[in-house]
């Protein structure tokens, strides 16, 4: 059985917006200072990685582990009143298990992944997830795709990215790429090129899309 690694955020979550004001909360709660590049600056950053930019480049005077623990607590707060869900997600899921074996390979932090795939109900059907908390380097790097191939003992397997660093990492990771572009934040034409296929939307993943 073939393998589909999914992201999450911006793949079946319409998430950036929700930690953009996680993290401006905490930024304007703590005496730092919003810039205007901080959203996309840290796209695909770990959860290791942006609380370092927030204190480095925001003046936040806290801790990784108190940033941390502050936005992943608004996060978990907004998801459980709204999940924002991307239209076909849950479908997407469902109808790749039939035919694949599914993980996720995700910058989200473990406790973010774990809520949204119980509460979308499709936690049963994935295999293993890693979050890039769990490796030494996030998007762009490879690590995270290759920590999820490790864990589903696949040689190589087909990733859905939406983002720039999401879509860097898993060709860097030797992946068969779907893209997905964000609409919110749209990946560079170079990383657009990377994937192997362009598609709309989730409803367009099909099985043998997904080869």
């Amino acid at each position: 059985m073939n393998t589909v690694i999914f992201d999450l955020d911006g793949v079946l979550v319409d998430s950036e917006q929700v930690w953009d004001q996680s993290r401006r909360d905490v930024v304007d709660e703590h005496g730092g200072t919003w810039k205007d590049s901080a959203t996309t600056d840290m796209l695909g950053m770990s959860s290791k990685e942006w609380p370092v930019y927030l204190i480095e480049q925001l003046g936040v005077p806290l801790s990784v582990e108190e940033i941390n623990e502050a936005v992943v607590a608004a996060m978990l707060r907004e998801y459980r009143e709204h999940l924002p869900l991307l239209p076909g997600a849950r479908e997407a899921v469902e109808r790749l298990a039939s035919t694949h074996t599914l993980g996720l390979a995700s910058s989200s932090n473990r406790p973010v992944i774990d809520l949204v795939l119980e509460e979308m109900g499709v936690a049963r059907w994935f295999k293993a997830t890693v979050s890039s908390e769990e490796v030494a380097r996030g998007k762009p790097a490879p690590d995270v795709y290759q920590e999820a191939l490790r864990r589903l003992g696949a040689e190589t397997a087909t990733a859905i990215e939406d983002s720039d660093a999401g879509l860097r990492a898993a060709h860097a990771a030797g992946l068969k790429v779907i893209a997905i572009p964000n609409p919110h934040f749209p990946p560079s034409d170079e990383a657009l090129a990377l994937a192997d296929v362009v598609l709309p939307n989730l409803d367009a993943v099909t099985a043998d899309v997904a080869g």
